[in-house]
């Protein structure tokens, strides 16, 4: 009996672990396992198949094959006697019997096959004695590390002990007024006794700095110098010296390596003078400063069509100062019937609903004043939602397709001409690989975030330039449906409401305040199921 292989692969095909207990090539393992599926036969009650060449043993497990590939000279009765067996150590090692949980328990299967197959042939062992075995329980490393404990427990002790004796001898000298001699003798004793645990001392002056347990010494030589204040040079710090806080090379190159991997790294860096001079000039804003913003929401479906689509929106008031409060804002809209308006509830909605003007329903009451980070005073909601596959500003359709080992994934999209995109990303996840995708051809940059397995499409700006773009790139064979969902992020500088502020109308009288008006539309939930 020879076991080439022992494998465990999904009923579509995919691989999910394999181990080979023979010399083979990559290539044909892969073509051995990839010729599978097409050898069974529906409604067939067999659990083995044969080929010129190899046979396969095999048993469903919930949605997958636990595989043998043997030789056709090897015994069928010892082959379902392993294959039995190592369907006993799948559920041992593996919490749930589905593609997610094989793939995150792969080297605990590997190593428990092993265990089993030895150079192609069974070991005479059970599934107890394979769990001890992977175990790997040793009571030798057990006692060394209980001896090292104990080494380290003993060592603080000691530590603990002799900064308690430090201490009691820096209050002797201070009480015992015999300064320069008890100095000397005192760090002759600490040298000798902890030299090798780095303690030093200084002689004569004083006891020092023991760093290592966190004490200072503040005891001068009386015999040198007079009691009573003493100068300032001798208590003050030296300017401009300290601990010194920063990161070294190593460090350095830690985070640069995260980041290579895709991780986002947050480094704590002190405001310079410059970066506190540009956030005071931000807060200089106009007096009356009024934001509309709409987030949409857009669920396409990866054949075609759209199942989602819903756009939702407010106007925000933000008033520098409390002077410039007793204010109305007078609006207009785009006259487009699916947007459905509604008013605060503290708002005049007669006003509104006759002379599209925002004003509170106590017109001697005034807008609160705000902050230049708060979001503001919400006036005004809206929200629309559309069937019409006209209304969605960026389709995106996904075409993967195998070829031999490899799948070609080929990603466009289309967009609509009532918008001009800006800071496009469109997200796509991979399945799980050992190297960065290769990208043969692309409209803008891409980036491949490891970590997370996700191949981001960039696009700086869409507009009657680039209406239409395309990325084609190549990963190695899986499945079609670990290309979704895909995520799209972009913004834009008009909204669908298309609303704008006409006028501020002082309540006060004279001259109305200067104001400006911000717009934008950015994605909330955009997605390609």
């Amino acid at each position: 009996m020879v076991v080439l292989a022992a494998s465990i692969v999904s009923k579509n095909g995919k691989v999910l672990v394999s181990r080979q207990f023979v010399d083979m090539s990559r290539i044909r393992i892969e073509g051995l396992l990839a010729a599978f599926p097409k050898l069974i036969g529906s409604g067939k009650q067999h659990t083995y198949v044969e080929t010129e060449n190899v046979r396969y043993v095999y048993q469903p497990i919930e949605a997958m094959y636990l595989l043998l590939v043997t030789n056709k000279q090897s015994n069928i009765l010892e082959d379902l006697d392993t294959l039995r067996l190592l369907s006993k150590l799948v559920p041992e090692y593996t919490m749930s019997l589905d593609e997610e949980g094989i793939c995150q328990t792969a080297f605990e299967l590997i190593f428990a096959f092993d265990e089993v197959i030895s150079l192609g042939h069974k070991e005479n062992i059970t599934v107890a004695q394979v769990k001890q075995y992977c175990e790997m329980e040793s009571h030798e490393e057990k006692l060394h590390k209980l001896v090292l404990q104990n080494k380290i427990d003993e060592t603080k002790r000691r530590m603990k002990e002799e900064a308690s004796k430090i201490d009691q001898m820096k209050i002797e000298k201070n009480r015992g007024n015999k300064g320069g001699f008890m100095s000397s003798m005192g760090s002759g004793r600490i040298e000798s006794s902890f030299s090798d645990m780095s303690i030093s001392s200084g002689g004569g002056g004083g006891f020092g700095s023991g760093s290592g347990f966190g004490l200072t010494s503040d005891v001068d030589s009386f015999s040198s110098k007079p009691k009573g204040r003493q100068p300032s040079s001798a208590t003050a710090p030296p300017k401009g010296l300290g601990m010194k806080l920063g990161k070294s090379q190593r460090t350095n190159q830690f985070l640069e390596s995260l980041k290579a991997e895709g991780e986002m790294i947050v480094e704590d860096v002190q405001p310079s003078k410059s970066t506190q001079y540009t956030s005071a000039a931000q807060k200089l804003t106009d007096p009356v400063t009024l934001t509309a913003e709409e987030k949409l929401n857009v669920t396409l479906k990866r054949d075609g069509g759209m199942s989602n689509f819903d756009v939702q929106g407010q106007l925000s008031l933000q008033i520098l100062n409390q002077e410039d409060g007793l204010i109305q804002v007078q609006i207009e809209t785009g006259g487009n019937p699916s947007v459905i308006f509604k008013t605060h509830p503290n708002m005049n909605k007669d006003l509104f609903a006759n002379e599209n003007i925002l004003g509170l329903r106590d017109p001697s009451r005034p807008f609160p004043a705000c902050q230049t980070g708060d979001a503001g005073v919400g006036l005004l909601k809206w929200r629309m939602q559309s069937v019409d596959e006209s209304m969605v500003p960026l389709t995106i359709n996904c075409w993967p397709s195998e070829s031999g080992n490899e799948t070609y994934v080929s990603i466009e999209y289309e967009a609509s001409s009532m918008f001009d995109l800006r800071n496009v990303v469109i997200a796509v996840p991979l399945p799980a690989l050992r190297e960065a995708p290769n990208v043969r051809q692309i409209d803008g940059e891409w980036k491949y975030d490891a970590r997370n397995s996700i191949l981001e499409w960039s696009i700086l700006l869409i507009d009657n330039s680039n209406r239409s773009g395309s990325m084609e790139f190549v990963v190695p064979s899986g499945d079609s449906s670990a290309f979704f969902p895909i995520s799209v992020r972009f913004s834009a500088t008009s909204t669908y409401s298309e609303l704008k502020v006409v006028n501020i109308l002082p309540l006060k009288g004279g001259a109305p305040p200067k104001f400006s008006q911000r717009t934008q539309l950015i994605t909330e939930n955009y997605q390609v199921v």
